[in-house]
């Protein structure tokens, strides 16, 4: 094996930013000197003739690339994919075990089989070095182990294979007890004892030698796991039959159909053959994707211990352990939202979003859902009358480093709390209304989102729509066009023009008061009848309409829920029934000029994220894209690592195609269908949203 030496040259990857002049995500390169504006001429590699070989690469700023020593730098040069350069680097503790890997290290790597384990053999040189500029690629020699822990007998050739096709490195006390390193040997495998402790040290650390202590360590750990208890989200380690450790999130608990004893269903963190989608004889219990779901008794399942300490089965904190976060630096440059192409990749994981930090999830969970890939807000912050306020750079700068890196610390947060002009905001619980108020009227000074004419009165403004109503104006689960519906006819109020943004909120008080268990999220909200002094078509003919009435609104012989508004002669003949001759309909603000047969144009606007509460908890989901898959789910205070003390929180976001799939089925479908029976992340939705926000179209306010 390759002596580890670091050199001082400025090896990096490029993460982030456009293609310009030779670079582009996944590019590696080496700096060669710095301009005058801050910017670094950087060598590509990469080539077809000889990888290892650099041309001129041209100009690369600070904040897109992510830097690297030069042993890293060999290895992602052999994964011919930028992409899967980029995928591996997103997963720190996998990079940095791969990167102190030793001969005889037990390793589980893709293969065409399937997942197979096997033993590192030889770092090799791959590439050739015709002058002193010229590097290595690198690449692993692994002998693959059978089931039963022994060399395979054919004996094959050994196979040469990159960073990237190794998904997981088997530290030695997730070998079960009854395979523990004896004599340098395991089982019958004549080698050296795993010298890694764990898995998860810092990109560029290095390696501590085993001791007996650290093996007795090891095993008083592996005892006292059994007795923390798990709990849907969960980080959980299962331990196969052959010896190897998987690792996941529980997503649902409970005693599947012809089983005894409480089960798990675990997402793992990557594929394994004979793994389901979240189905399991044939039920679906959760959504992921295609062979990750793993369902076993919940005995087998133990917290994951590579976030564990090994004396008292807490996690460990010290900053070593912290997730390595790219170097950033903000520049005047304001980032444009995130791309449909580029969100999972840049925001689906552990540590990603906004990090949470005391009683905050109420102000990340908005301004992720206002600003990661939303459009419609993005005017606001480029106001040029507000540049010089430093609570709106403050802003600005969690905008764009959310965008560009798909992490805003909790120290960036903290410091926008701290301007917020109460000292409430940096300690205590609040509502994501009093903060979106907050932040239009006082930190970005713009005018209300919303403007409310209420009983044909002067309009009124407003930053957010509550919904008012009666309960038993609704069904057991309404959707939120029929919510919007009701509200606005029961208190005679219409919107004086189309918004930009609408951002509604249910009938419910905190965590303390729900009026109803479920609600129906409406992908499309269609507003025409709710606009002031605007053309509205008769209910019944089409026709250019003249009245509307409200006690029609839950007549269940005239599709229930929704606005009924009619021309004189069928408000004449629909009033002419007996149930409806008590009715009172109200004349409209007919328009002006417009003919009664002139067909009426829609005005819809789009979901594009829902704010929800769970016991004071705020989470949210957010629509990043046009694709119906495109749903993300994000949590500021995911885990925990640490105490209450000295700890910090873990933020993660999830992909959520499974809220796709339930959205995308017809009305009648979602009205009929059982919200207890929906994958864990729906169900969440349906039971806790808060706010739900609309845009009309990607325009700037």
């Amino acid at each position: 094996m390759e002596p580890r030496t670091v050199l001082n040259e400025k090896f990096f990857i490029v993460t982030r930013g456009k293609s310009r002049k030779g670079f582009c995500r996944g590019c590696i390169g080496r700096i060669e000197s710095e301009t005058k504006r801050g910017e670094f001429v950087g060598l590509l590699y990469g080539g077809n003739s000889n990888p290892g070989t650099p041309k001129n690469g041209g100009l690369v700023r600070i904040e897109d690339m992510y830097p690297l020593t030069r042993h890293q730098a060999q290895l992602l040069l052999f994964i011919s994919s930028a992409s899967r350069r980029l995928e591996l680097l997103c997963n720190p503790q996998l990079f940095s075990a791969i990167c102190e890997l030793s001969q005889d290290d037990l390793v589980v790597v893709k293969h065409k089989n399937g997942h197979l384990p096997g033993l590192v053999k030889n770092l090799m040189q791959i590439g050739r070095k015709d002058n002193k500029d010229d590097l290595y690629m690198l690449a692993f020699e692994v002998e693959f182990v059978d089931t039963d822990h022994n060399l395979s007998s054919k004996k094959p050739p050994l196979s040469l294979l990159s960073a990237a096709d190794i998904i997981q490195v088997v530290p030695s006390y997730s070998v079960p007890l009854g395979l523990q390193w004896k004599d340098g040997r395991c089982g019958g495998l004549n080698r050296k004892a795993v010298t890694r402790n764990s898995c998860i040290a810092n990109i560029g650390s290095h390696a501590q030698p085993a001791t007996e202590n650290h093996t007795e360590q090891s095993l008083i750990q592996n005892q006292s796991l059994s007795s923390v208890p798990l709990e849907v989200g969960s980080m959980v380690e299962v331990v196969s039959n052959s010896g190897i450790t998987v690792y996941g999130v529980i997503r649902w608990l409970g005693v599947p159909g012809g089983k005894t004893g409480e089960w798990a269903g675990i997402e793992l963190d990557y594929d394994v053959k004979g793994c389901s989608d979240g189905m399991y004889g044939g039920q679906r219990f959760f959504t992921c994707k295609e062979k990750r779901a793993l369902f076993v008794p919940i005995t087998k399942c133990s917290p994951d211990g590579r976030f564990l300490s090994a004396s008292t089965g807490k996690e460990i904190l010290k900053s070593t352990d912290t997730t390595p976060v790219p170097p950033y630096e903000d520049t005047d440059e304001d980032v444009p939202p995130i791309p449909e192409s580029e969100a999972p990749s840049l925001l689906v994981g552990k540590m990603k979003g906004i990090q949470g930090h005391i009683n905050s999830c109420y102000l990340d969970a908005t301004l992720f859902s206002l600003f990661s890939s939303s459009v419609t807000l993005d005017g606001i912050c480029k106001k040029p009358a507000d540049t010089d306020q430093p609570i709106t750079c403050t802003l600005r700068a969690i905008v764009n480093r959310l965008r560009r890196q798909g992490f805003v610390p909790a120290e960036s947060v903290m410091n926008f709390r701290t301007h917020l002009g109460c000292d409430t905001f940096r300690t205590e619980e609040k509502d994501p209304e009093e903060f979106i108020t907050v932040l239009f009227q006082k930190v970005l000074c713009t005018e209300p989102l919303l403007k409310v004419r209420s009983k044909r009165e002067t309009s009124q403004g407003a930053y957010t729509f509550q919904i008012f109503l009666e309960k038993e104006q609704m069904g057991q689960i309404p959707t939120v066009q029929q919510l919007m519906d009701t509200s606005c006819l029961s208190g005679d109020l219409k919107f004086e023009t189309m918004p930009s943004c609408l951002i509604v909120q249910m009938p419910r008080f905190g965590n303390k008061y729900k009026m109803f268990s479920h609600i129906i999220p409406s992908l499309k909200l269609d507003i025409t009848d709710l606009l002031y002094n605007s053309p509205r078509e008769c209910f019944v003919c089409g026709r250019l309409a003249e009245y509307e009435c409200l006690q029609c609104l839950p007549d269940r012989k005239l599709q229930p829920g929704r606005i009924k508004q009619y021309c004189t002669t069928c408000n004449a003949q629909m009033h002419n029934h007996p149930s409806r001759q008590g009715h009172s309909p109200s004349a409209l603000a007919v328009p002006v000029g417009v003919p009664t047969d002139t067909p009426v144009p829609r005005h819809t606007m789009e979901l594009f994220a829902v704010l929800c509460i769970q016991t004071s908890h705020y989470v949210s989901f957010v629509k990043y894209g046009s694709d119906a898959h495109s749903w993300i789910f994000f949590d500021s205070m995911a885990d925990r690592c640490g105490d209450d003390q000295s700890g910090y929180n873990i933020p993660e976001v999830r992909a959520c195609p499974e809220l796709g799939d339930f959205l995308s089925q017809p009305e009648e479908e979602l009205s009929r269908a059982n919200p207890s029976q929906a994958p864990e992340l729906v169900r969440r939705l349906l039971c806790d949203s808060y706010m739900f926000l609309y845009q009309s179209s990607p325009m700037q306010l």
